[in-house]
Parts: C-alpha cells; sequence; structure tokens
C-alpha cells in the first residue's frame, strides 16, 4: 500500500470539506439573516420565536429612501388614488411619502470618501514602496517601523487632537477632511504591503529597462507596475474594506455634508421605534460595493495573498 507524504487521504479530505462547508454556514448565516429582514415587515423583523417563514415586501427599502408623514383622515381620504407601488405601500401604512430620505447622498459621501482614499492611498503608497525597496533611504528601518507604529495606534486615542486639527482648518464635516485622514490612517498599511510585493519583482528588468534608453519613470510606470499590479489590487481591497467600513471617525467629525452610511444607518427610526427592516435593507446595500469590488479583482487578491510564498 503506497502513502504519499504531500497527497491527503480521502479522510483528510472529506474532514476539511466538512470544515470549509461549516465555516461558510456560520459566516454567510448573518448575512443571509440580515438580507432576508430587509423583506420583512417591522412586525415579522421582531416577532419572538423568529420567524423563518414570511412574505416577503419591500416595506423596508421603502421606508429606507422615503421620507414619511401622517395626516388628518380628512386629508387622507382626499387624497387621489396612489400611482406607484412604493406609494402604495406607504399608503398602506396610513402615511404619505414626503420627500426622500438622506439615505441616497449618505451612501453617496462613503462611495467618494471610500474609493477616493483607496485612490490616494495607492498612489502615495505605491510611491513611498518603491523608494523604500530600490532607494538607499537614509534610516530605512526607522522610517519603516515609525510607519507602522502609526498602525498600532487605537484611533481614539488620536481622536480629539485630529477633531480639533481639523474644526481649526475648516476640514470637519468635508469629503477632503475625510479622504485625507482615512488615507493617513490606510497608508501605513499600503506601504508595507506593496514594498514587499514590490521586493519580489527583480531588479534586473528595471536595468534592462534603463539600458534600453528608458527614463527612471518609464521603467517604474511601464515595468514595475504592471508586475505589481497584483499588489496593488490587494492592497487596495484592504483599505477600502477598513474606510468603507469605519465609524469612529465618521460620527466624531461628520454630521451632515460629508456624513457616511455606517454612522447614519443605525438613526434610522420608523414607527414607534427602530425600523429594523429599514436598517436591514440600508445594511444590505451597503455591502453591495466591496462585495463587488472583491468579487472583480478576486484572482488578484488570492495570487496576492500567496505572492512570494513559492521560490523557483
Amino acid at each position: 500500500m503506497s502513502f504519499s507524504v504531500t497527497e491527503p487521504s480521502n479522510r483528510t479530505k472529506l474532514f476539511a470539506g466538512f470544515l470549509v462547508i461549516g465555516y461558510a454556514v456560520i459566516t454567510l448565516l448573518p448575512l443571509l439573516w440580515i438580507i432576508a429582514t430587509g423583506f420583512k415587515t417591522p412586525a415579522d423583523a421582531i416577532a419572538y420565536p423568529p420567524k423563518m417563514v414570511f412574505e416577503p415586501t419591500m416595506e423596508g427599502y421603502v421606508n429606507l429612501f422615503t421620507t414619511r408623514t401622517r395626516v388628518s383622515p380628512e386629508v387622507f381620504a382626499a387624497l387621489p388614488e396612489a400611482e406607484s407601488w412604493y406609494e402604495r405601500i406607504v399608503r398602506d401604512q396610513g402615511m404619505v411619502i414626503a420627500g426622500p430620505s438622506r439615505y441616497g447622498e449618505r451612501f453617496l459621501n462613503s462611495v467618494i470618501i471610500g474609493f477616493g482614499s483607496t485612490l490616494l492611498c495607492m498612489v502615495l503608497g505605491t510611491a513611498a514602496a518603491y523608494a523604500f525597496s530600490r532607494f538607499r533611504v537614509p534610516l530605512k528601518d526607522d522610517l519603516l517601523f515609525f510607519i507602522l507604529s502609526t498602525r498600532m495606534m487605537p484611533p481614539i486615542a488620536v481622536a480629539i487632537p485630529i477633531f480639533l486639527m481639523f474644526r481649526s482648518l475648516g476640514l470637519s464635516d468635508t469629503h477632503l477632511g475625510m479622504i485625507l485622514l482615512y488615507t493617513g490612517v490606510n497608508l501605513s498599511l499600503s506601504v508595507w504591503l506593496l514594498k514587499g510585493f514590490i521586493d519580489e519583482i527583480p531588479i534586473e528588468y528595471e536595468e534592462a529597462a534603463l539600458i534600453d534608453g528608458y527614463t527612471r519613470f518609464q521603467a517604474f510606470y511601464k515595468v514595475v507596475l504592471p508586475q505589481a499590479a497584483t499588489g496593488i489590487a490587494s492592497t487596495a481591497i484592504f483599505c477600502l474594506i477598513f474606510a468603507w467600513n469605519e465609524y469612529a471617525f465618521a460620527v466624531l467629525l461628520t454630521s451632515g455634508t460629508a456624513q457616511t452610511a455606517p454612522p447614519f444607518i443605525p438613526t434610522i427610526i420608523g414607527v414607534g421605534g427602530k425600523d429594523w427592516p429599514a436598517v436591514a435593507a440600508g445594511a444590505t446595500i451597503f455591502l453591495v460595493p466591496v462585495m463587488v469590488f472583491t468579487i472583480l479583482l478576486r484572482k488578484h487578491l488570492l495570487r496576492g495573498i500567496t505572492f512570494g510564498a513559492l521560490r523557483k
């Protein structure tokens, strides 16, 4: 009977498969529950025991994107017939639509700030990582440790100084202020990750390009960047996830103009209390951009995690 050290046995494969499936179920169950709650009525959302089978409705999504109000019975009876399906849902609640909600604005702020800070972080992080990887920088190790140490600091430790600084500079509740802040927080991670990727790119490629007449910038743009695309994509995903989900700074530094979705979603109030279907609907929609971004770059992410793990 032959036995392989590297090839796992069938029993090991079966056990590993059960572990992966179990982990996937445990991980996806809360997400599926949130998605399902977005299609429940407020009564079904807080029912005990929890309802596993229910009649789906779009009431949560309608409440998320609209502002509703009550009118007197006389005015309500004199209203013309509802022209749209979402207006009929609001009428069934005994209310009328007063206008759009602020969720669309908050979601757009998240897109601008999240993707804007990620783009800026990739530009600055790639340039800094290339400099640390290819040039003799004085006190390079000390500078790299200093950059990494900023990542170790808990955000709450610098919340008050940043608040006072932003207020003095007029950056409070602005898109530019939040983009700069998230870029500063993510820059240490991007520099360290990208430096590791660039270190794995043979310097002989650039030397050959320089011999062929390329400038240093052309060699960086045409040789290094394509080789580092996997690392840049992987780092961009991690930076976007942080900027997209960040809550503490968003609560402290924004209140209206630049407020993002995370601090806005928990404040959604319905009739008589928290509107849980609307909250779940907002959380579901909030997941979509990062999920799509990660799926589009999933191949780069998997390659980036294992990049440099095997050497020929």
